[in-house]
């Protein structure tokens, strides 16, 4: 059997070793920490469950509607739309395709107008029906530009898409490509997001149970590429007939010399305990009046799986890893947003990451090369787009490489 290894067991990693075993390959996972996943992890403490940062998990990704079994993470849906304080009131900006009620919130609220309100209907309409192919080789602008092109206001984009984006791209000028704005904006519209009822590591672990018995090692960290395998930081030599790096940017940059590093977006995320829900709805809240909380949800009650029976868990993420803002800010922008007192709430969690997503400034090539030698190849969200579905598609795209070239043929349509 053919021997590839795979460096890193994130969703790329995952996504790759699942095509090449499905091809017949041999295929070895190495991954240096203690559990697969990379970036998506789920700790438990105390009962409550802590994604390392919060996260999300779109069904309208296509890659994960086509290769992850939803139904098996038993998902957790969020409601459609986001809640959004503005000027001392909280304003309800609901998909109105949900029904009467969601009408009632759209003509009901003070932030977006008419003009806005059809302006976002018109953009959504028009990404709903476009092609792929049209939408990644449209003109590259930066998003905030992009909305401009829109018509839509300033006030509109200050108060309702600049907190929302923010915490999607993890910055706060709205510099991402505009390519890749319409293609998350088109996937949130064709499905609400959910989370896993176990926590999202449910979602890497799926994908390593679908590997053969063996095909795994953890703490087995990687030290170099070498000309025939790898070596690990223990000097044990693997040899292998490719090599898949899939690491995060900064790592594969050290293994693959000549690989650029990409450019990093950080998060911080804070989780609290508070013995009372502050807001009966599994609904992202978006500070309108502008704060270092780009966006929190009562996560207990997306699913009551987060957190023990008797309490509410809610996550507020606030951009950059710094220790720039405290924990009394972050206190009094929540209880701002949700209106209620939150001295008596707990710290559960806190995760800085200073590399939560590749930066994807504009003009920015959606899909880079996942060749960088003979038989050698990378694969992560740094060579498509800094999503998980980025992540498993570049994994896919990467195993494919190594297939072709060593001129096995694929043995099912992963």
């Amino acid at each position: 059997m053919t021997e590839i290894v795979v460096v890193g067991a994130g969703l790329a990693g995952l996504s790759a070793a699942e095509v090449l075993a499905s091809a017949g390959v041999g295929v070895q996972v190495l991954e240096s920490s203690d559990d697969v996943g990379g970036r998506v992890r789920t700790d438990v403490v105390d009962g409550y469950r802590l994604d390392r940062g919060f996260q999300i998990l779109c069904p309208g990704y296509p890659e994960v509607a086509n290769r992850i079994d939803l139904e098996a993470l038993r998902p957790k849906a969020f409601e459609s739309g986001a809640l959004v304080r503005r000027n001392g009131a909280l304003h309800a900006l609901t998909d109105p395709r949900q029904g009467p009620g969601a009408w009632r919130d759209v003509v009901t609220q003070r932030v977006l107008g008419p003009g806005d309100l059809a302006a976002l209907a018109t953009m959504s309409g028009r990404d709903w029906l476009t092609s792929d192919r049209a939408l990644v080789t449209a003109l590259d602008r930066s998003t905030r530009a992009e909305l401009a092109r829109w018509t839509l206001s300033g006030e509109a984009v200050t108060s309702v898409l600049r907190p929302f984006l923010s915490g999607v791209f993890l910055e706060a000028d709205l510099t991402t490509s505009s390519r890749f704005f319409h293609l998350v904006w088109r996937s949130f519209a064709r499905a609400t997001p959910v989370l896993p009822a176990q926590g999202m590591a449910e979602l890497p672990r799926q994908l390593a149970g679908r590997l053969p018995s063996g095909a795994l090692r953890l703490q087995a960290p990687v030290a170099e590429v070498t000309t025939d395998g790898v070596l690990l930081a223990d000097g044990e030599k693997i040899t292998a007939d490719a090599v898949v790096v899939a690491t995060d940017g900064s790592v594969a940059a050290r293994l693959l010399p000549g690989l650029r590093e990409p450019r990093w977006n950080a998060v911080t995320t804070w989780y609290f305990s508070a013995p009372e829900t502050p807001l009966a709805r599994p609904v992202l809240v978006l500070d309108g009046d502008s704060g270092p909380v780009v966006n929190t949800v009562v996560l207990s009650e997306v699913a009551d799986t987060y957190a023990p029976e008797d309490r509410a868990l809610i996550a507020a993420s606030v951009l950059g890893a710094g220790d720039d803002i405290d924990e009394s800010t972050v206190r009094a922008q929540l209880a701002r947003l949700y209106g209620v007192d939150t001295k008596n709430w707990d710290v559960v969690g806190r995760y800085v990451i200073p590399r939560a997503l590749p930066a994807m400034p504009a003009p920015h090539s959606l899909r880079k090369p996942v060749r960088v030698g003979d038989r050698r190849y990378v694969a992560g969200d740094h060579r498509d787009t800094s999503s998980i579905q980025g992540a498993l598609v570049s994994g896919r795209r990467a195993a494919r490489a190594a297939l072709a070239d060593l001129a096995v043929a694929p043995l099912a349509a992963v």
